[in-house]
């Protein structure tokens, strides 16, 4: 069953906070964007990062994020994609991500999708450490490349990324091997192109807090 569409404001109130809210405060939507942050997506692939979502909310949400002008749509491609108002919510996530670590019952072996490794990727890595370095991932169908360069780390999405090292698995796999204990050659779930040594100094500018 769909939710009814709302007449009103969630939050019937003149604070830009809970303004922000009544456009992406509901269930799912954040993660929708953040689906959406690197690359745009067909509704399919979109689900597929989002497994506990329903095909009903997911049209939804994307509905209402379109009223909102988060997301577009491109008929001829059926894919979604953010706009620059959604794009602008990059830091959000980063936000939200770092804020999250820092609360105890984060469990790590529930689903994890690699986009959203991606962005936490750019919200945990220490900045203090000089660059530039290239970084290749793949997990099934998406590829990403990463350049970490001094006080950034930037993502791009690349079905075929070309880099130094690449590192393939599970969103969890991947997980597992940026902030696992676990050297990398002994993750499960885990291939490597490249250069091992390489790999293994780059993985170990992430830590969760």
């Amino acid at each position: 069953m769909t939710e009814p569409a709302r007449s009103r404001p969630r939050y019937d109130e003149g604070c830009l906070a809970a303004h922000a809210l009544n456009m992406i405060g509901d269930r799912w939507a954040l993660l929708v964007v953040r689906e959406l942050m690197l690359v745009p997506k067909r509704f399919q692939m979109i689900r597929a990062g989002l497994p506990g979502v329903t095909a009903a909310v997911l049209t939804q949400r994307l509905a209402q994020l379109q009223a909102a002008g988060v997301v577009g749509h491109d008929p001829a491609l059926g894919a979604y994609g953010l706009t620059a108002s959604g794009q602008g919510l990059m830091p959000v996530l980063q936000a939200l991500c770092r804020w999250g670590s820092d609360h105890p019952g984060h469990d790590p072996r529930r689903f994890i999708s690699p986009t959203a490794l991606m962005i936490s990727m750019t919200a945990m890595v220490d900045q203090g450490l000089p660059g530039p370095v290239r970084a290749g991932f793949r997990s099934g169908r998406e590829g990403f490349v990463q350049t970490l360069t001094r006080g950034a780390l930037q993502v791009a999405a690349d079905p075929d990324p070309q880099a130094p090292f690449v590192i393939e698995g599970s969103g969890n796999a991947l997980a597992q091997a940026v902030y696992g204990p676990l050297p990398l050659d002994r993750v499960p779930g885990v291939t490597l192109q490249g250069d091992a040594t390489a790999a293994q100094a780059y993985l170990a500018r992430f830590r969760l807090r």
